[in-house]
């Protein structure tokens, strides 16, 4: 019998993070994966936790019966698998909330939604100390028997971490992942049932599988969201994907869907975005002043290949190699972006790591890999700055899109004197109409005179594409006196995290919110 406890408590112990990591991705694609949000789940399901171990301790010395303990473990399993059906209609609420800025319904929607969690987590978070209460026979091995209790408990939990992100949610989804794993300890606790008081005491609970086959018909075929212009969405191991299409343009939104990571018309090469102004980098150099001089590019963060797209018009099918951590973006670029460019090789890998392990160098060096509101604090390191230098020609740039709030620019300083401290000069533009500002590290001096210069000889040419012309133009008309900085990130040292969620928090309660519609 405590053989099958010890399995019991295993797989007790292997939904609870499962759920936990199922709960990430449930609130990211409307709420994102900010660390303040993963700051949330992971406090609440403790709380909800520590409430269950305090209850189940006080309830197994009770009621000390198998029948107790897998009653509630059904509980448990059952409400969880409900939590997808019951988030559905907030989670729209929420998107639609955040679409439109509403702070007040974002703010109550996700408040809903970790209150759903409560009753499932704190039922399970009673099995350990259920279990050590029945598994305790003679006082005398109360250490030994506690002690192997939990540890196999988290052992569950070690398998539960991995399950959903790597095989799971990629396969069937989130709302599926919570139904599988709902089942699952449904099933392990009618077993308990059977073993300890016979079919009957499981037949009093049939109708919960029931029930959740019900909700997963319902979810079946059901779009995670519902957005004007929807076309395509999906989830992967890194993100919810969507695709919109409004007006012949496609765009590529992830997650909680601020942003828009690529755009993509059939015959227009504008999209008003960050994009096209990296390809005005490298004419700071006063050795380029020609688009066939841009030999080669690399882009950390291609997305669906917006900005491979562009640079393929304006500087001819030169070689592009462009990192995109997450396979599954790639394939929707080609499917639904005409990211098929046979002169781009789409590499999913992660940027940094990629870039420090390719043999090549480039002219151009675009960095682009936000999932808002965060810059990945890994490509904000002095040491990250030195692998793009060492990968450029001599004459070659890096351009980096960075956000920022409206009147706060310390992001900006921080990175300009980060970048300093490996690059001679760095250039700032503001993207109008944006809160993006775009930094160019040239790695020869360069002055801003130099741009001058090539931008004037470009306009008298004639054959150069327009495209170039509009970003050039942008560039030279919003360009920012380049700020001083001391501040130097480095792998030891970067708290990117810290200082964006300053930034959020600010530009949310002195409402500048309102200033985005």
């Amino acid at each position: 019998m405590n053989r099958y406890l010890y399995f019991a408590v295993f797989a007790s112990g292997m939904t609870v993070l499962a759920l936990e990591l199922a709960a990430s991705r449930l609130l990211g694609s409307s709420f994102g994966t900010s660390n303040l949000v993963w700051a949330s789940i992971i406090g609440l399901i403790l709380i909800y936790l520590t409430v269950g171990y305090f209850v189940g301790g006080r309830w197994a010395d009770r009621s000390p019966y198998p029948q107790t303990m897998y009653t509630v473990m059904a509980w448990g399993a059952f409400s969880a698998g409900l939590i997808p059906a019951v988030a559905r209609p907030v989670l729209r609420m929420a998107a639609n909330a955040f679409d439109q800025l509403q702070i007040a319904v974002l703010v109550g929607s996700f408040v809903a939604m970790l209150i759903l969690f409560l009753v499932p987590i704190t039922l399970l978070g009673t099995m350990s100390p259920f279990a050590i209460r029945l598994a305790i026979s003679d006082p005398q091995k109360a250490g030994m028997v506690s002690g192997r209790i939990y540890a196999i408990s988290t052992l569950g939990s070690f398998i539960g971490t991995f399950l959903p992100e790597l095989l799971l949610i990629p396969i069937i989804g989130t709302a599926y992942t919570f139904l599988a794993f709902s089942l699952f300890l449904l099933l392990v606790a009618f077993g308990g049932l059977w073993l300890s008081t016979g079919w009957r005491s499981v037949l009093r609970l049939a109708w919960m599988p029931l029930v959740l086959i019900g909700v997963g018909v319902f979810l079946a075929g059901a779009p995670i969201k519902n957005t004007t212009g929807q076309i395509f969405e999906t989830e992967s191991s890194y993100n919810y994907i969507q695709v919109l299409e409004v007006d012949g343009y496609r765009y590529l939104r992830l997650n909680e869907g601020q942003g828009i990571h690529s755009a993509w018309h059939p015959t227009e090469l504008t999209y008003d975005g960050p994009w096209e102004q990296f390809l005005a980098g490298p004419f700071f150099s006063p050795q380029i002043n020609d688009p066939e001089d841009v030999k080669s590019m690399a882009i950390i963060g291609l997305a669906a290949g917006t900005s491979a797209r562009q640079a393929t018009a304006v500087f001819g099918p030169i070689p592009i190699d462009g990192y995109e951590i997450d396979p599954e973006i790639i394939a929707v670029g080609q499917e639904y972006f005409d990211m098929n460019m046979p002169n781009l090789n789409a590499i999913a890998e992660d940027g940094r790591w990629g870039l420090e392990h390719s043999g090549r160098h480039y002219t151009l060096i675009g960095v682009d890999a936000y999932r808002p509101p965060y810059i990945p604090w890994h490509l904000t390191t002095r040491e990250f700055f030195q692998s793009v230098y060492d990968h450029l020609d001599d004459d070659g740039v890096m351009v980096v899109n960075v956000g920022r709030a409206p009147d706060d620019r310390r992001l900006i300083d921080a990175l300009v004197g980060t970048i300093q401290a490996v690059f001679p000069t760095v250039h700032v533009m503001d993207l109008p109409g944006t809160f993006n500002s775009i930094l160019y590290a040239t790695r020869q001096p360069t002055r801003v005179d130099d741009l001058y210069q090539n931008v004037l000889y470009l306009y008298t040419r004639g054959d150069v594409h327009p495209l170039l012309i509009q970003a050039l133009t942008k560039l030279v008309t919003n360009l920012q006196p380049t700020p001083q900085s001391e501040t130097v990130y480095t792998d030891d040292w970067a708290p990117i995290e810290l200082m964006t969620n300053s930034m959020v928090l600010k530009f949310v309660l002195l409402g500048d919110m309102e200033r985005l519609k």
